[in-house]
C-alpha cells in the first residue's frame, strides 16, 4: 500500500515519525484538517492524543459553522458623526427609554438629553427617534 501524500510530505521531507490528523467539517463537508507530528525518538499518538484530536477538531468546526451563520454587517458611518455620549443616549432611545429615563441613565438632565437628540436630528438628517434609530441601524 502507497503512503498518502500528507506522509510523503510530512514525514519524509519534514523528517516527522508521527501524524495525526483530523477533520475541520464544514456545511457536511471536509473543509480543513488539523495536523500534529512528532519527531526523533517520540511515542506515537495514543487513544487519549486522538479523542483530544477529536475534540480540538469538533470545537473549530463548531466555532466555525457559528461564525458563517453569523450576518456580516458593514459598519455605519454615520455612528462617526456622534459624539460617545450621544452614542450612548442613541443607544437608549433604541431601548423606549424616554428622555428624563435617559437622563437618570446617564447622570445628565432631560434638558439635556433634548438638546442633544437635536443635534443628532441634524447630523443624521431625521425628524422622529424612530427614524434615528433606523438610520444607524446599529441596534
Amino acid at each position: 500500500m502507497g503512503k498518502s501524500q500528507l506522509y510523503q510530505r510530512c514525514c519524509v521531507e519534514g523528517r516527522h515519525k508521527h501524524i495525526m490528523t483530523g477533520p475541520i467539517v464544514g456545511k457536511g463537508n471536509l473543509i480543513g484538517t488539523i495536523n500534529f507530528a512528532r519527531v526523533g525518538n517520540t511515542t506515537a499518538f495514543n487513544n487519549q492524543d486522538l479523542s483530544n484530536l477529536s475534540a480540538v477538531c469538533l470545537h473549530v468546526s463548531a466555532c466555525l459553522a457559528n461564525l458563517r451563520s453569523r450576518p456580516f454587517f458593514e459598519p455605519n458611518l454615520l455612528i462617526m458623526l456622534l459624539t460617545q455620549r450621544e452614542i450612548q443616549i442613541a443607544k437608549l432611545v433604541a431601548c423606549g427609554l424616554t428622555n428624563a429615563e435617559i437622563g437618570k441613565e446617564l447622570w445628565i438632565s432631560p434638558n439635556t438629553v433634548k438638546q442633544a437628540l437635536k443635534r443628532m436630528f441634524q447630523k443624521l438628517g431625521v425628524s422622529s427617534r424612530t427614524e434615528l434609530v433606523a438610520k444607524l441601524s446599529i441596534f
